[in-house]
């Protein structure tokens, strides 16, 4: 996708992250995030890498929360080339993938005007994070495992409690292996 319409969905995204009602979901998002080649120069795109930080207390490393999906289509994130990365507000968005983001939207200020126009301009480095010393990554990624290790047990528990429970077990099964993806990610990190 060319660049121009990737910030046009990028800012499109912010704009739902304003509008939705804070009932209407089992969570908020309370800020949202861009991060990967959309902070570098202006070229043509395969998607939007972007971060949803949750109000939710632990958040994975590459899970999503329930209703995600609801949330996601009722954003036209789903409809959209965006490569979400769901995170909580009780730790730092970035980790060893999501390298030095840009806040784009919070729930406290609305969207970050400067910091779309610095990446519609090919200019986001001077909106960007500063990068964490390697202490403090190795100490992100050690934190962001023991959370992955205790959901990769209760998501095998429950894929195991629904085996042979009558109903879909799609949705164990896609939980287990997301959280089993995330972890192995962590490890190998």
């Amino acid at each position: 996708m060319k660049w121009t319409r990737a910030v046009h969905h990028l800012a499109e995204l912010a704009e739902k992250c304003g509008e939705l009602p804070a009932s209407f979901f089992r969570f908020q998002v309370v800020e949202l995030w861009v991060f990967g080649d959309l902070l570098d120069v202006p070229k043509d795109l395969e998607v939007i890498q972007v971060a949803l930080v949750t109000d939710l207390p632990e958040v994975p490393w590459l899970t999503e929360p329930t209703g995600a999906e609801h949330w996601a289509n009722s954003t036209r994130l789903s409809r959209n080339p965006f490569d979400a990365r769901w995170r909580s507000k009780n730790g730092p968005v970035w980790n060893h993938r999501i390298v030095r983001p840009a806040l784009i939207w919070s729930a406290q200020d609305g969207i970050n005007e400067e910091a779309l126009v610095a990446v519609g301009d090919g200019t986001a480095e001077l909106v960007r994070q500063a990068a964490p010393t390697p202490e403090e990554l190795a100490e992100r990624i050690e934190d962001e495992r023991e959370v992955s290790l205790r959901a990769l047990r209760q998501a095998s528990q429950d894929y195991t409690d629904r085996r042979w429970s009558p109903g879909k077990l799609t949705p164990y099964s896609d939980a287990l292996w997301r959280t089993t993806t995330g972890y192995l990610d962590l490890l190998d990190a």
